[in-house]
């Protein structure tokens, strides 16, 4: 399935996962988080070059009306620096006190690894969580 605009598609994709009625939502979490779980593993490997930011990336998800999708988390308790290092405020550069030194700061480069992940699946993940739903709701007898 060729898909236009990615973002786009998943915006319209979380609006219909927000339609989905209670008792296909239990069966459809177990898929999603699945068809997400790939580009956790692409961040991971991204990240490879951190001793803890791989292992604090975790898929996350919910379901519900108002704010349904799938997310991947770096979870900041495990992983303070994950968040600088991706870049997230938009800059390429963030700086932070050296260590043992408050008086002393450095600045270091951004080291996105979850966009770069999400931005080379994004097709392939719209397309099977699209497959999945459209899947589990003729199972369901709802199209």
């Amino acid at each position: 399935m060729a898909v236009g605009d990615p973002a786009e598609e998943i915006r319209k994709l979380a609006k219909d996962l927000g339609k989905i009625p209670a008792e296909l939502r239990k069966e459809l979490r177990p898929e999603l988080k699945k068809a997400a779980e790939p580009i956790a593993t692409d961040a991971r490997g991204r990240a490879s070059w951190s001793a803890r930011i791989p292992r604090a990336i975790a898929v996350s998800m919910h379901l519900n009306k108002r704010d349904p999708g799938v997310s991947i988390r770096v979870r900041a308790s495990m992983a303070p620096h994950g968040r600088a290092y991706e870049g997230i405020t938009g800059a390429s550069h963030f700086v932070h006190p050296v260590h043992g030194h408050r008086d002393r700061t450095v600045s270091e480069e951004t080291r996105p690894y979850v966009a770069p992940a999400v931005d080379a699946a994004t097709d392939e993940v719209v397309d099977a969580v699209a497959q999945t739903v459209d899947r589990v709701a003729r199972e369901q007898g709802f199209r």
